[in-house]
């Protein structure tokens, strides 16, 4: 009996912890929302949502995809480790794979690691303007 309430106590508390883990859609934009320059657009179809800095893309998502994931840039090394790492890490859906990873958001990752991946994608982008653009648009 006590194996029973326990298996049921594991089973509930996994449910809980994998909800806690899991992000949504609406998570993922209003995180990418909060900075500074980010636009958001549907420039291939009605279900892609993009995110631009600066004109130049940084995440990516389909908007019906279950589970939600997302594609960020990456520096080419620290890509490979985090694939080796993390096995919702994948080579960039439709993407150059040498600079893009897929985030499944399978409730398997905190969401301040997952949000730290969208820093990185975001300040890749922000480091790769041409000087006179960066310190403009680091000014405004």
């Amino acid at each position: 009996m006590l194996c029973f309430i326990s298996g049921i106590f594991f089973s509930i508390f996994g449910m809980y912890i994998n909800k806690l883990l899991s992000m949504s859609i609406e998570e993922i934009r209003e995180y990418c929302l909060l900075k500074k320059g980010v636009e958001e657009g549907f420039p291939f179809d009605n279900e892609t949502l993009v995110f631009k800095v600066a004109g130049k893309l940084f995440l990516l998502t389909g908007l019906n995809s279950k589970p939600v994931q997302f594609n960020v840039k990456c520096e080419p090394q620290k890509a490979i480790e985090l694939r080796e790492k993390y096995n919702y890490v994948l080579p960039g859906y439709h993407m150059n794979k040498q600079h893009w990873n897929t985030i499944v958001c399978e409730g398997n990752s905190s969401k301040k690691l997952i949000f730290s991946w969208i820093d990185d994608s975001y300040n890749l982008i922000v480091q790769s303007l041409p000087k006179k653009q960066r310190e403009a648009f680091l000014k405004k």
